[in-house]
C-alpha cells in the first residue's frame, strides 16, 4: 500500500514539475530564435547637390547624424555644374512627385523656386537671435516678398585683390575709387612691376552680370528694382559702369583676352605674378596663399572700387537650404536645415573647407579667425552686398543683359544701343 501511494504521489509531483520545465525550454528557444524587437528606424530626408560639395559636406552630415540618430540623410550626389543641379531641381518639381525634401540653391534660384510654390516658408520658423546673427545681405538672399524660404549656410561676394607690396614698393596707398584704381593700375604698368593693371570676368555668362552689378553700384545705379519692377539699366548710371570697362580694355589696363575670361582664368593670370588688381571671389584667397602661389604673402583684398560720392558695392554670392513644400517629413527636414544654418556647422565648414560663413558670430570665433585671419576684411565685403535682382524670371533677365553686355564689350554694339536693348527686352520680360 505504502509503495504504491508513493508511485502514485510521484506521477501526481511530477507533473508540474515536467509542465514547469517545458514552459522554460520553451522561452530560452524563443528568445534563441526570435529576432530581438526592432527599434523605429530613422526618417530619412534627402537632398540634391554637386559632387564636390557633397564629398566636402560629408562631415556635416556624419556631425548631424552622431546627434540625431533618429534621422538620415540622403545625399544625391549631381553634376558640379550648378546650372545643371538646379535643371535637375527643376525636372523634379515639375513632374510632381520630387524625392528630395531639401533644396540646397544658389541664392540666384531662390526667386524662382519661391515663385513656383516648391519651397516651406520658413519665416516664422526663424527665431530672434539667428536673425540677429545672421548677415542682412544673406538673409535678404533667402526672402522672396518678404518672405523667407532659404536658411543661408555659406556667403560669396566680390571683392578686388591687390599686391600691397607693389603699393608698398611705389608708395602708393589702395585705390577707393574707379579713377584711383585705373591711375593707379597705368602707374604700376609703366613702371614695369606688373603686367596687366585690373583684370576681370568679362565672358558672355553668369559671372559677367555678377561683376557688373558692383561696378553699376559703385555708381549708384541698379537693374531690376524687385518692389517696382523698375529696369535701371539704360540710365546714365549703366552707361558709366560700362564705360569703365570698356576703358579698362581700350587703356589697355586689362588685357584683350578679358572677354573671354572666367573666373579661373583671372585667378591663375594673379597667382602667377602678372597683374596688379584682380576682381573675384574669396575662393582665391587660400589658392593664392599656396606654397607654390608665386604672389604668396604679396596680396591683400579690399571692396569693391567706387565713384565719388558713392559706396561699394558687392555681388552677393552663396548657398543656402530649404524645405520642399512636397516633403513627407518636413519637421525631420526643417532640423536638418537649422543645423547646416547653424553657427556649430558654419565653423565646422570654414574650418574643413574654407566657407565664408554667413553668421557674425561665425566672423568673431577665435579658432575660426586664427586659421583665417583674412576673415575679418571679408566680412567688410559681404556686409556691402549687393543682391541680384530677387525676381521669378531672372534667369531669363540674366540671359538679356549678358548678351548685350558681350556685344558692348566685343565692339559688336554701342554702350548706348546695347543697354537700351537690354533694358528694352527686359521690360517686354517683366510684362509677361
Amino acid at each position: 500500500m505504502p509503495k504504491t501511494l508513493f508511485r502514485t504521489g510521484s506521477r501526481w509531483l511530477a507533473k508540474p514539475v515536467i509542465w514547469f520545465g517545458l514552459a522554460i525550454l520553451f522561452a530560452l528557444f524563443i528568445i534563441w530564435v526570435a529576432p530581438p524587437a526592432r527599434t523605429q528606424e530613422p526618417v530619412h530626408v534627402s537632398l540634391l547637390t554637386s559632387a564636390l560639395d557633397a564629398a566636402q559636406g560629408e562631415h556635416l552630415v556624419k556631425a548631424f547624424e552622431a546627434e540625431n540618430p533618429d534621422i538620415k540623410i540622403d545625399v544625391v550626389e549631381g553634376p558640379n555644374a550648378s546650372n545643371l543641379v538646379e535643371d535637375l531641381y527643376t525636372s523634379s518639381f515639375l513632374l510632381g512627385d520630387s524625392p528630395y525634401d531639401l533644396v540646397m540653391m544658389d541664392i540666384v534660384w531662390l526667386p524662382k523656386f519661391a515663385a513656383a510654390g516648391w519651397l516651406l516658408d520658413l519665416t516664422d520658423r526663424l527665431t530672434p537671435e539667428d536673425v540677429a546673427d545672421l548677415m542682412p545681405g544673406d538673409l535678404a538672399g533667402g526672402r522672396y516678398q518678404e518672405r523667407l524660404y532659404r536658411l543661408p549656410i555659406r556667403s560669396d561676394g566680390g571683392m578686388i585683390y591687390y599686391r600691397k607690396d607693389l603699393l608698398e614698393q611705389a608708395g602708393i596707398q589702395p585705390p577707393t575709387t574707379f579713377n584711383d584704381l585705373i591711375s593707379t593700375a597705368k602707374q604700376l604698368q609703366q613702371s614695369g612691376a606688373a603686367k596687366w593693371g585690373y583684370v576681370w570676368q568679362g565672358r558672355q555668362y553668369e559671372g559677367l552680370p555678377a561683376m557688373f552689378i558692383e561696378v553699376l553700384a559703385g555708381f549708384g545705379g541698379f537693374w531690376v528694382d524687385p518692389k517696382t519692377q523698375e529696369v535701371g539699366i539704360d540710365r546714365p548710371q549703366a552707361v558709366q559702369a560700362l564705360r569703365f570697362l570698356k576703358d579698362t580694355i581700350a587703356s589697355g589696363i586689362a588685357p584683350p583676352g578679358v572677354t573671354t575670361f572666367q573666373e579661373e582664368e583671372t585667378r591663375r593670370l594673379f597667382q602667377s605674378g602678372e597683374v596688379a588688381f584682380l576682381r573675384n571671389w574669396p575662393y582665391v584667397y587660400p589658392l593664392a596663399s599656396a606654397d607654390d602661389s608665386l604672389v604668396r604673402g604679396k596680396f591683400a583684398v579690399m571692396p569693391m572700387v567706387h565713384a565719388e560720392g558713392f559706396q561699394s558695392g558687392a555681388c552677393l554670392g552663396g548657398w543656402g537650404i530649404g524645405v520642399a513644400k512636397s516633403s513627407r517629413h518636413p519637421e525631420a527636414a526643417w532640423r536638418v536645415a537649422q543645423f547646416y544654418a547653424s553657427a556649430a556647422a558654419q565653423k565646422m565648414a570654414a574650418l574643413e573647407n574654407g566657407y565664408l560663413p554667413t553668421r557674425r558670430s561665425v566672423y568673431a570665433d577665435p579658432e575660426v579667425l586664427a586659421k583665417y585671419p583674412y576673415f575679418s576684411p571679408m566680412q567688410q565685403v559681404v556686409e556691402q552686398a549687393v543682391l541680384r535682382p530677387p525676381i521669378a524670371q531672372y534667369a531669363q533677365a540674366s540671359d538679356i543683359l549678358q548678351r548685350y553686355l558681350s556685344a558692348a564689350l566685343t565692339d559688336r554694339m554701342s554702350i548706348e544701343a546695347a543697354l537700351q536693348a537690354a533694358a528694352q527686352e527686359t521690360r517686354t520680360l517683366l510684362k509677361t
